[in-house]
């Protein structure tokens, strides 16, 4: 359809702004103009402003602005065309048709609501007539009011085949079938879809019934049946109670999406009323969109048991491709067997409201899900619980949400499985070897150091301060600008490496996150992604240095026998190595001061251990640097 703005100021023009907004907000006159309470921030003195004349609404407390069509998008929560349709049935005008087609295809729709909402009309009759009786017992059983019952149009199917045909019979039988009223099967006389239930109806954002959700009175399966997908209703596409939840969003700025009708019902009963619920599916793309639309971070609060919680996990998978900067999912968890309307009865609005508070992020639930899936005592079982998260990771398109993802992971896996220092003595100072004949007998071991016992190394005491040798680091950083491909295969080992220049430290943190968002990099792909950089010209620097013999530092153009397979796995060998050195100083460093402290055979024989590995390390090193010579 095309909307001129010649049509779309003559509907603002037929609009009275103060009574379309008067109909929520209590409004009064200002001399020429109209004053409230502004309904999108909390205040208690009015600065929000209408003025019919010029067709728009000013708040001087938060700037909110607009005219009719954006106080229904935005106060009502509709879009922008759902927002015209409604003011131009209001004004009488007619909203052009794109072509014949869909001008027939909105009138069919409009004879399906007119029998929807006969069908609603009808079944509200039947709940307040006699027959209604049992039906009111169980909703006043249930704590739902009189006065929320009317507010959600609660009805009654009879428990008859044929009775809302019979009620209906002025519409076409064709018509009350598509509309979803009836159900035809083969040659049979169609009868009524709804037998023996509570009528709840389903509304969309403008508040008109497109379908319904029946809970059966007594027993029977199933227990709670929905309408079939129709023209007018996609159970996908809808979120029951959105009409009556986006405004009440407007004031609390928060959506809470639990499972079930009845849950909302029953919060709406407790004074909550921005809550929605899907209809008897997974949550949809298409109705996190919706959600997205209200409020950034809605909160989903599924029940306790154990198909809550895989529902609430369904919702965070569904999610995950679609987060962008600042949109995202948070779960507050119920106690186990217990529902929002459990809480609420149990503990009140507040007690509710609390949970509320107690939500999880995204990030937290689906690491907290990985984490209890199974043990994790062995290698494998650790790798594997890395695999996964960091898949969930990988799943998020939006570039900047997938890296944030990915270092969140990290240092939760970093924290789960740091390596645990052993407990030891007091840490004693030093002291040499006395002179023979002093007061410790002739140097006797039983009562004085043991002359193998040596003080730490000075190279051992700076790993911990300034990080891995220099050289070391500059070798296997331009190892990975020759072969990028390298860096998704350890990923997880370079970011462990503790590296003391600052400038080396954000080249290679840049380039494991250049690694982490693009595969199949080579080494001029990177360096043109480095370019723009500030740590471009370090890469470059390293690229063209001389006296790094490995054979992964060598450039293929200037030797072109070089083998590449060879100079990669001597990389991968190198960062392993250069990884392992890093560890084994560290505990040379604590096995040093446990020997001095306890001056007895086992810490003396771990440390000389350990001196032996750090030297045969050493000696492999050297293995790969004269290869490469």
């Amino acid at each position: 359809m095309s909307l001129t703005p010649q049509w779309l100021d003559e509907l603002r023009s037929r609009v009275t702004l103060s009574t379309l907004i008067g109909r929520t907000v209590k409004v009064t006159r200002a001399g020429r103009e109209y004053k409230a309470c502004c309904p999108f921030h909390n205040e208690k003195t009015p600065s929000f402003t209408i003025n019919d004349e010029k067709g728009f609404y000013h708040c001087f407390g938060c700037s909110a602005h607009g005219d009719a069509i954006r106080w229904m998008t935005d106060q009502r929560g509709l879009s922008f065309m759902d927002a015209v349709k409604e003011l131009a049935a209001e004004a009488g005008m007619e909203v052009p048709a794109a072509d014949p087609r869909a001008a027939k295809k909105a009138e069919e729709q409009a004879s399906l609501r007119d029998v929807v909402q006969g069908a609603a009309d009808w079944f509200t009759q039947q709940l307040g007539s006699s027959n209604g009786a049992p039906a009111r017992e169980y909703l006043a059983k249930r704590g739902i009011s009189d006065a929320t019952r009317a507010a959600f149009g609660f009805g009654l199917a009879p428990d008859s085949r044929s009775a809302l045909k019979e009620a209906l019979k002025k519409f076409p039988t064709a018509m009350l079938v598509e509309s979803g009223m009836l159900i035809a099967v083969d040659d049979k006389e169609p009868y009524d879809r709804f037998r023996g239930r509570l009528m709840i109806p389903i509304r969309d954002a403008r508040g008109r019934v497109i379908a319904f959700g029946g809970r059966i009175l007594g027993d029977g399966e199933p227990k709670y049946l929905n309408s079939p997908d129709t023209p007018l209703f996609d159970k996908g596409r809808v979120l029951y109670n959105i009409d009556k939840a986006s405004p009440a969003s407007r004031q609390t700025n928060r959506i809470i999406v639990v499972e079930g009708y009845m849950d909302v019902i029953a919060l709406a009963e407790a004074g909550i009323g921005d809550a929605v619920a899907p209809l008897g599916t997974a949550l949809t793309e298409a109705q996190l969109g919706l959600i997205w639309r209200m409020v950034p971070v809605p909160l989903l609060c599924f029940d306790g048991d154990a198909a809550g919680q895989k529902a609430a996990m369904r919702a965070a998978l569904r999610a995950l491709p679609l987060l962008r900067p600042g949109f995202s999912l948070a779960f507050a968890t119920l106690p186990p067997g217990q529902d929002p309307d459990d809480i609420v009865r149990a503990r009140g609005a507040d007690g509710f409201t609390a949970l509320l508070d107690e939500a999880q992020p995204l990030v937290e639930r689906l690491w907290a899900h990985e984490v209890a899936a199974g043990p994790l005592a062995t290698p494998e079982e650790r790798a594997a619980l890395k695999t996964r998260v960091l898949a969930h990771a990988d799943a998020i398109e939006d570039a900047d949400v997938r890296h944030h993802y990915r270092e969140a992971f990290r240092e939760r896996l970093d924290a789960l499985f740091a390596r645990k220092i052993p407990e030891r003595a007091q840490r004693q100072p030093w002291t040499p070897n006395p002179p023979r004949g002093g007061q410790y007998g002739g140097g006797n071991r039983r009562f004085g150091p043991d002359p193998r016992l040596q003080p730490p190394a000075d190279e051992t005491r700076s790993i911990g301060q300034a990080g891995i040798s220099a050289p070391l680091i500059a070798a296997l950083i331009g190892g990975l600008l020759r072969y990028p491909e390298i860096i998704r295969r350890h990923d997880e080992e370079l970011a462990r490496l503790s590296i003391g220049d600052p400038a080396d430290a954000d080249l290679l943190d840049t380039m494991l996150d250049i690694a982490m968002r693009q595969e199949g990099l080579d080494c001029e792909g990177l360096l043109a992604i480095l370019e723009p950089m500030k740590v471009y010209n370090r890469a470059t620097t390293l690229l063209r240095a001389d006296g790094m013999h490995f054979s992964f530092n060598r450039s293929p153009k200037k030797n072109e026998a070089i083998d590449q397979d060879r100079a990669q796995r001597e990389l991968s060998e190198f960062i392993s190595l250069v990884n392992t050195q890093a560890e084994l100083k560290m505990r040379r460093l604590q096995a040093d001061e446990i020997a001095i402290a306890r001056l007895d055979e086992q810490s003396l024989a771990e440390q000389q251990r350990l001196r032996a590995m750090d030297e045969d390390l050493m000696h492999r090193l050297q293995a790969l640097r004269e290869g490469g010579a």
